[in-house]
């Protein structure tokens, strides 16, 4: 199987830095052996007042996609995959990332420091649903040898660009995200609401991947703008290499955040060379 190149890069945005606030994203990037799988997850936390431990529930959120999304290479061929990942895999998801949350909250319980910036009503909230306090959004890219499985639950974009240089997304966008609406990890039945799209590697693969919480695309006017970005990475890594992108994107996504939109920044890129990809 051809390897696949990856780059990670999470910026704290220019809102949070004038604020004084950490970042509420997370960033993973795993694999089980030096080629495959391959498993990039991101986590945007909310970083509302009643989500007052996003940040938390983010970085959990990245680790628990690691692990459960594992348990797909334990199966047996593609068609039980995709059944499984289509029927099982959110709710295996949401689960794990609960048990993980009332752990968390078992060993630091809510502290009335916590609470008290809270009015009645949203306390109430957080009391009947201690995991809003930890809500987050996922992305998750796997790649198999035969295979490709794309996961998404709330806002936040995935895009591939074929070798021709066509932008695709696997998952649409979902028309009831808008403003600062999301569906959520801490949502009551959040596996009703994830989104999971498996394409079999029969023919060309995607030569290009970037999985980008939804700060990257709010960053620019429209989302023919945001996908060109997608192709001038993957012009880059084609012609010059991760030398001519991996120095950079720290910064580029630094811009992003002050020009556009204030928000947390993070990437996941994934890429075929040229030279490695199947004829």
């Amino acid at each position: 199987m051809t390897a696949w190149r990856t780059l990670k890069a999470s910026v704290r945005g220019a809102a949070h830095v004038r604020a004084g606030l950490p970042s509420q994203d997370a960033v993973r990037v795993a694999r089980h052996r030096d080629d495959m799988p391959l498993i990039v997850a991101l986590a945007d936390g909310h970083g509302s007042a009643k989500s007052f431990r996003s940040r938390r529930g983010a970085r959990l959120a990245v680790v628990v996609a690691q692990k459960v999304c594992g348990h797909l290479f334990q199966l047996g061929n593609p068609s039980q995959i995709k059944r499984w990942a289509e029927e099982q895999l959110p709710l295996a998801l949401v689960r794990h990332w609960q048990a993980q949350v009332a752990q968390a909250l078992q060993r630091q319980p809510f502290t009335p420091q916590e609470l008290e910036p809270l009015d009645a009503a949203a306390r109430r909230q957080v009391e009947a649903l201690p995991a809003l306090a930890y809500g987050t959004t996922l992305l998750t890219v796997v790649i198999a040898a035969n295979f490709i499985l794309y996961l998404q639950l709330g806002d936040g974009d995935i895009l591939t660009v074929s070798a021709q240089g066509d932008v695709e997304r696997p998952i649409p966008k979902d028309a009831r995200l808008i403003a600062n609406e999301t569906t959520s990890l801490c949502s009551a039945k959040a596996w009703n609401e994830v989104q999971v799209y498996f394409q079999t590697l029969a023919g060309a693969p995607p030569a290009f991947i970037l999985a980008a919480t939804d700060g990257y695309a709010n960053a620019y006017r429209d989302d023919a703008s945001f996908q060109q970005v997608a192709r001038d990475y993957w012009t880059l890594l084609r012609d010059e290499g991760d030398g001519a992108v991996k120095p950079y994107l720290q910064d580029w996504l630094n811009e992003a955040s002050q020009q556009g939109s204030g928000d947390d920044i993070s990437v996941g890129i994934i890429w075929q060379p040229v030279g490695a990809r199947p004829k």
